[in-house]
């Protein structure tokens, strides 16, 4: 994608060694991608080669390879059930990486780091839509607090370290993601990928119905991995400030209107039965993301547009997904 942003460029990564922590899941393969057009060294390193919840082995590999920048997109993620079934695992592995990743980085004098929250750090009932300035303003969403506060803590990481020691560090916020290299895992994804493959299955048993969890009022907002990765691109190119920035797309839809858009694009006639014994998680949940918008970058994939890429991706993995 061109960069035709007015905003002034703060950092140029041409020739530049650039590290992405977390490439191999959706967000960070996105924004490998997205680099790939750009002039710069890409570095990355498997969960065998490098595991950065292991602080001495985070520290040792950034003193050799010693990146120019970082995106920080690595983490433990999954949805409503993975967050409530694994409350330890997603606090403590989420908060080390962070804190791994930017104490090795300031050791290793890397010029800029990105890190990647989510938009689940904000209050459950928080105003909507939902500005920075919200953050820890009211209780979060139960159903995944755990996951939400290691996020805060990234946040406050990354502005600490660049009060105390002058580090350019600074953090996103992205609303909901989909696309190519999620998780399909029949319990642990994101809502996105768990209907893509709920309604695959269906389609080929010939099922009559299929179960969708909750009651499909909730309203979210889906953000294509690949406008996250363009975003990142963007924001480390052209802000450098103590504040995050929400990525969105400033639009919103229910969970009920999600599910039949993607049983459309999967193909599945049959009818959908929500079960409101599931929990629904936040009743809305929509970024705002004027701060965003007002530097240069918007949100270019038409839901529809994103979700058939998606698909194609789901169809393209189906012999390494049958084993998950």
């Amino acid at each position: 994608m061109t960069d035709t942003s007015t905003a002034p460029l703060l950092f140029e990564r041409s020739g530049k060694r650039v590290y992405v922590a977390g490439h191999s899941g959706m967000a960070g393969a996105a924004i490998v991608r997205r680099l790939a057009l750009e002039n710069c060294e890409i570095l990355t390193a498997s969960h065998d080669a490098l595991d950065l919840t292991h602080q001495p082995r985070t520290e040792e590999w950034l003193m050799r390879e010693r990146p120019d920048a970082i995106f920080l997109a690595a983490g433990r993620v999954g949805g409503i059930h993975a967050n409530d079934t694994f409350p330890a695992e997603f606090l403590a592995d989420n908060l080390a990486i962070a804190l791994n990743v930017m104490r090795a980085a300031t050791a290793a004098k890397v010029k800029k780091l990105l890190f990647l929250g989510s938009s689940c750090i904000y209050p459950r009932n928080a105003p909507q839509p939902m500005s920075e300035d919200l953050l820890m303003t009211g209780p979060l969403e139960p159903t995944n607090e755990w996951y939400a506060i290691a996020k805060i803590a990234g946040i406050k990481l990354a502005q600490a370290y660049r009060r105390e020691y002058g580090a350019d560090f600074i953090s996103v916020m992205p609303t909901n993601l989909y696309g190519p290299g999620d998780n399909y895992h029949p319990q642990n994804s994101h809502v996105p990928a768990a209907l893509i493959r709920r309604f695959h299955e269906a389609k080929a048993r010939g099922d009559a119905q299929v179960a969708v969890w909750g009651s499909g009022t909730p309203k979210r907002e889906f953000l294509s991995a690949d406008d996250l990765g363009d975003a990142c691109v963007f924001v480390m190119k052209h802000y450098s400030g103590d504040g995050f920035l929400n990525v969105g797309t400033g639009d919103e839809v229910s969970i009920g209107d999600f599910a039949r858009l993607v049983a459309e694009i999967v193909g599945y006639r049959g009818a959908l039965q929500f079960d409101t014994s599931r929990p629904d998680g936040t009743p809305r949940k929509l970024l705002d993301v004027s701060k965003l918008n007002a530097l240069g970058w918007r949100a270019k994939t038409p839901l529809r547009e994103g979700l058939q890429t998606a698909y194609a991706d789901f169809l393209a993995r189906g012999s390494q997904l049958r084993e998950r």
